[in-house]
């Protein structure tokens, strides 16, 4: 495993973005780990998780990109911390634009985006939080291809769940690439951060025990891509 993912896995952890236990999800499933993105909130964690992205993006994607489209809220912050990370990085200036829930129908940025404008022949990558339905893509991608000619790239997030999606067969990321024919990918899988975790001190203790890996099997049993 690449020492990007086992530094960002340990990350989720320091930053109690990634906890394990027993949680109930919106969708109703009991799991034994729950992630939280909102938990990261200051400016050196902004900055690590926009360069964790920035690699994850670049190993996948590499530089034949022009946007870092943030769908609103989460999205939004994720798209301008990894576009700074990534000039930074790789050299490469990379433009970021997200979409506002309501259109602003004034003023010099009036319209339905945020941060640079989409023009015909861009090629873009959305960048997410978390895809465990694929829901926010059925609203994302028509805004996109609607506001000009681009080839949407790729989605990045930062975690695969590794769940079955509404079609109960594949993953979310999977269902998307089925849907719109475009790559997904995530920065780490939960299978690569069972592998890191399991029985290894992080923070001074051991987050995944013999315990909490015999819920996440069993979770897996049920709700994993088989």
């Amino acid at each position: 495993m690449e020492q990007y993912k086992q530094e960002f896995i340990e990350f989720m952890v320091e930053c109690n973005v990634l906890k394990f236990g027993e949680f109930t999800l919106k969708s109703g499933r009991k799991s034994p780990f729950f992630m939280n993105a909102g938990a990261y909130t200051t400016g050196s964690q902004l900055k690590r998780l926009g360069e964790y992205y920035a690699k994850a993006i670049h190993s996948k994607y590499g530089d034949d990109f022009d946007v870092l489209f943030g769908p609103a809220y989460k999205g939004i912050p994720l798209a301008v911390v990894t576009a700074i990370a990534y000039s930074e990085l790789y050299g490469k200036e990379i433009r970021y634009c997200s979409d506002r829930k309501e259109e602003k129908d004034h003023g010099a940025d009036k319209g339905s985006f945020l941060g640079s404008s989409l023009k015909d022949g861009d090629r873009v990558i959305m960048i997410e939080d978390v895809t465990t339905s694929g829901k926010s893509m059925e609203e994302t991608v028509p805004k996109v291809k609607g506001a000009a000619d681009v080839t949407i790239v790729g989605l990045m997030v930062s975690l695969n769940r590794m769940e079955v999606g509404k079609g109960g067969e594949k993953c979310a990321l999977d269902e998307v690439k089925d849907l719109y024919g475009f790559e997904t990918a995530a920065i780490v899988s939960m299978e690569e951060v069972v592998e890191h975790l399991y029985n290894k001190e992080c923070q001074g203790r051991i987050v995944i025990n013999d315990e909490i890996k015999a819920a996440i099997d069993a979770y897996y049993q049920e709700y994993g891509v088989k």
